[in-house]
C-alpha cells in the first residue's frame, strides 16, 4: 500500500505531487512516509490539503533532518500536523539496557529492583558507538567512524544548506571542536569564541551565534535549558543553558576519542557518560510528555536533571560515572528538594543518582540508585 518514487532527486517528485497531483496523497489506508519532505516544502501544505479532505488520523508520516522555515509554507499544520522530535536510540531502545527501571514508576515511590554487569568498557564503547540506528545494530562496527562521515557532511554542505546562507567550513569545524571540549558545561558564547580565536581572529559572537543557530535546526545540537520554576525563584540561578550535543558519539568523535581513551580519561568521561544520560532521559522523559532542565543556582548547589512533568510534578537527577561519589550525590539532591521545597512549596516526587552498572535500589533517606544499562521511559 506505499508509495515510492524512485526519482534521482525526490524534490521533483515531490514537487509534482504538491504542485500538480495532490490527490494522489488521499491514496490507500496505511500511512505515506515522505522522507526529507523539507526540501520540497509545498508537500506541508498538499499534506494539509488532503487532510482536510478525508480528515482520518495517522494518514502521513513527515520525516526530516532540519527543521522547515520555508515562506512556500502557508499553513502552519495546526490542529492537523503533529510535531516529533525524533532522537538517536536510547540505550533501551537498542537493546543495551534491561529496562528493568521505568522512569514514570520513580515518582510513586515504589521500591526498585533490577541489576547489570556492564562495565566501564561498555559504557566508554556505548558513548563512542553512540544511537546510530546503523551502528546499534551492528555491534562489529566502530560507531565513532559514522559520527566523523556525519560531521563532515555537516560542516561541507549541511549547515549551509539548512537556511541557504553560505558557512566557512573550517569555521563549523572549529566551532564544532569547541563545543565537544565544552560539552556538559554552561560555556558562553564569548567562551566559544576565545576557544576558536586561536585559529580565527576575526570571529564575532553575532557570527558564532548565526553558525549556532543552523547547528540547532540541524538538530546537531541540543541545549539543556535552566529550570523555569528555578528562574522565579528567591535564590540567585544561573538561567544559562548546558551546552549538549544530540548525541555523545559526536563530542567523542570531534575529539579523537575512542573507548580505551576514555578509560584513562576520567573527567572527560563523566562529561560524555552524562551527555549519554540527558539523551536517555530526555528520550525517556518525553514518551509521557515530560522535559529535562538543569539546575544550577548562585551558591553552587546544582543538579545535572530536573525532570518536570505537565502536571507539575518533578524530579531532581545527578548522574555520576564513579560510585564512590554516590552519598555526595545524593546529599547534593537532599539539598536540591529542601531548597525548592521552602521556597516553592513543591515537594519532589523523586531524587535519583543515576550511575553506569550495578544495582538499582532505593537507600535509606529515600534517594533513588540507578544505573543508565536498568532505565527505560
Amino acid at each position: 500500500q506505499s508509495v515510492f518514487f524512485q526519482d534521482p532527486d525526490h524534490r521533483d517528485a515531490y514537487r509534482r505531487i504538491a504542485a500538480e497531483q495532490p490527490s494522489l496523497l488521499l491514496r490507500g489506508d496505511r500511512p505515506l512516509l515522505l522522507d526529507e519532505w523539507q526540501d520540497a516544502p509545498q508537500i506541508w501544505d498538499a499534506v494539509r490539503f488532503a487532510v482536510d479532505r478525508e480528515p482520518r488520523p495517522g494518514q502521513f508520516i513527515l520525516t526530516g533532518s532540519t527543521v522547515a522555515d520555508d515562506p512556500e509554507i502557508r499553513h502552519s499544520g495546526t490542529g492537523r500536523i503533529a510535531r516529533v522530535v525524533m532522537r538517536t536510540m536510547s540505550l533501551a531502545e537498542s537493546g543495551d539496557s534491561t529496562g528493568e527501571v521505568s522512569l514514570q514508576s520513580l515518582p510513586l515511590g515504589r521500591p526498585i529492583d533490577g541489576h547489570t554487569t556492564a562495565g566501564l568498557e561498555t559504557v566508554a564503547a556505548l558513548i563512542t558507538r553512540g544511537g546510530w540506528p546503523v551502528s546499534a545494530t551492528r555491534q562489529d562496527e566502530f560507531g565513532g567512524a559514522r559520527a566523523k562521515d556525519y560531521l563532515t557532511a555537516i560542516a561541507e554542505s549541511d549547515v549551509s544548506r539548512v537556511d541557504g546562507v553560505a558557512k566557512n567550513p573550517r569555521r563549523v569545524q572549529l566551532l564544532l571542536r569547541s563545543l565537544a571540549r565544552n560539552e556538559s558545561t554552561p560555556a558562553a558564547m564569548t567562551t566559544l569564541r576565545a576557544d576558536m580565536a586561536l585559529d580565527e581572529s576575526d570571529l564575532s559572537t553575532n557570527t558564532i551565534g548565526a553558525y549556532l543557530g543552523a547547528l540547532r535546526r540541524l538538530y546537531v545540537i541540543e541545549d539543556q535549558p535552566a529550570w523555569p520554576l528555578a528562574v522565579r525563584s528567591k535564590t540567585a540561578i544561573r538561567t544559562s543553558a548546558i551546552r549538549r550535543f544530540c548525541d555523545p558519539s559526536l563530542p567523542a568523535a570531534l575529539l579523537d576519542l575512542s573507548p580505551d581513551k576514555l578509560l584513562v580519561d576520567f573527567n572527560t568521561f563523566g562529561l560524555l557518560f552524562e551527555s549519554l544520560c540527558i539523551r536517555d532521559l530526555r528520550v525517556y522523559a518525553e514518551a509521557h510528555g515530560a522535559s529535562v532542565y538543569a539546575y544550577h543556582d548562585g551558591r553552587g548547589l546544582e543538579a545535572d536533571a530536573i525532570i518536570e512533568w505537565p502536571d507539575g510534578r518533578w524530579g531532581a537527577v545527578e548522574i555520576k560515572l564513579q560510585s564512590t561519589l554516590e552519598d555526595r550525590a545524593a546529599d547534593t539532591l537532599l539539598r536540591v528538594r529542601h531548597l525548592v521545597h521552602s521556597q516553592h512549596n513543591g515537594e519532589a516526587s523523586f531524587l535519583a543518582v543515576i550511575t553506569p552498572s550495578g544495582i538499582a535500589r532505593r537507600r535509606p533517606d529515600g534517594v533513588y540508585v540507578v544505573p543508565i544499562t536498568t532505565l527505560t521511559a
